[in-house]
């Protein structure tokens, strides 16, 4: 528990895996997805589901809200692709409370190398601060062509099975990465996944160590230690994890392998009516940022197969960077509603490794403004229970003392 035992602020400034006392830490690895180019293609979640051997979670039908059909993150889906309508209006209201975020009324001006100060060539660009190296600049001026680069592209997708075509190289340069705009509307496309926060909640009110954190400071479940007791599922502040769905609450009349069950058809030696149980059943499941690919040194399945690099993957430094350069280049678009989450180590969960690039407020896409792990307040909590239980044995004792025989 990082928070508890090395204070909230140990692992930011480090790698999380710190704490989990590795001989050979390895840096922290984690994903940056920008929204602004996400297609909605659910070529993540496809690949998700292939490689991990997920259930299918609908019946394939539109759901009654959305034009999305898996509605959210769950035991079955480890990727989720959200489709959100917005109007012009709704665009508007956007870019006035991005601008809010930027505009703190501090006018700073910076001197590019080999420009006069206040010079024609010195106005209205973006550039990185020599102190901390964050982009800043006005939202309407022209952006340094340096900050744009090393954006990697994914592979093309090149039929119907996305994981046919991992590892394919793609010109980088062929790749569109301008947001789309229309005067009408537009969509929010948003592919959401596990956060691997560096304060974990859910690793922090685990009993039986069923969830670790690996040497790449992500977070993972082991199926085979978990009991399901289902402390986890609360202590996420996201709501990702959750436990996989077994059947066990519906009458055995209903107990099929309908959508919502997911049941695998019983074997031909079985004679039983019923279906098999469900693989780790029970257990509580969520993504593990493809651990299993990441030994091997390979790319998770869902940024490798995402055609727009919307998901991007490496270590988390390089992602965050990668993330700053693309807010400001779209700042100097005019695109003032673009903004980041988790990459912020001062939050509740003291940042995430999953960081992301909105085009709106984050409760717009499901997100909480304000995540905050639940055992952050718990030595507040323990100190202040500790006084109070003092209080009352003072009390006490000053009753036995003062009171006397009668």
């Amino acid at each position: 528990m990082v928070q508890l035992t090395q204070g909230p602020d140990a692992a930011v400034e480090g790698n999380p895996t710190a704490d989990a006392h590795y001989e050979h830490p390895h840096p922290r690895k984690g994903f940056f997805t920008d929204t602004s180019i996400c297609i909605g293609c659910k070529a993540c979640e496809v690949a998700c589901k292939e490689w991990n051997r997920n259930p299918v979670d609908s019946d394939y039908t539109l759901s009654n809200s959305s034009f999305d059909n898996s509605e959210g993150l769950g035991a079955d889906t480890w990727r989720h692709v959200a489709f959100v309508e917005q109007d012009r209006q709704r665009v508007e209201e956007a870019r006035e409370s991005g601008r809010a975020l930027v505009s703190l009324g501090m006018p700073t001006l910076r001197r590019a190398p080999g420009s006069v100060a206040g010079g024609a060539d010195d106005a209205g660009a973006i550039r990185p601060s020599t102190r901390t190296g964050a982009r800043s600049g006005p939202l309407d001026g022209p952006i340094d062509a340096s900050l744009v680069g090393g954006l990697q592209a994914g592979p093309d997708m090149g039929g119907l099975d996305v994981l046919s075509s991992l590892g394919s190289a793609v010109d980088s340069s062929a790749v569109d990465i301008t947001p789309p705009d229309t005067p009408e509307f537009r969509w929010l496309m948003s592919s959401d996944v596990c956060k691997h926060c560096t304060n974990a909640g859910c690793l922090d009110v685990c009993p039986t160590g069923a969830l670790f954190r690996t040497e790449h400071g992500t977070v993972v479940v082991q199926d085979d230690v978990c009991n399901g007791c289902g402390t986890c599922v609360a202590g996420c502040p996201f709501g990702v994890i959750e436990r996989r769905k077994d059947g066990i609450a519906q009458p055995k009349t209903d107990r099929s392998p309908a959508p919502g069950v997911h049941a695998e058809k019983p074997s031909k030696a079985d004679k039983a009516d019923k279906p098999k149980k469900n693989r780790n059943a029970g257990i509580a499941q969520k993504c593990t940022l493809c651990y299993d690919r990441m030994t091997d040194g390979q790319t998770p399945a869902c940024a490798q197969a995402c055609p727009t690099t919307s998901i991007r993957y490496g270590e988390r430094e390089d992602m965050v960077a990668s993330a700053q350069e693309r807010v400001a280049q779209l700042h100097a678009q005019g695109r003032t509603e673009a903004r980041l989450y988790g990459a912020n180590p001062k939050d509740g969960v003291g940042g995430t490794g999953s960081v992301f690039l909105l085009l709106d407020e984050p409760e717009v896409y499901g997100l909480p403004p304000d995540p905050r792990v639940p055992t952050r307040d718990l030595p507040r909590m323990y100190a202040r229970a500790g006084i109070a239980m003092a209080g009352m044995v003072a009390a006490a004792g000053l009753a036995f003392l003062g009171g006397g025989r009668r």
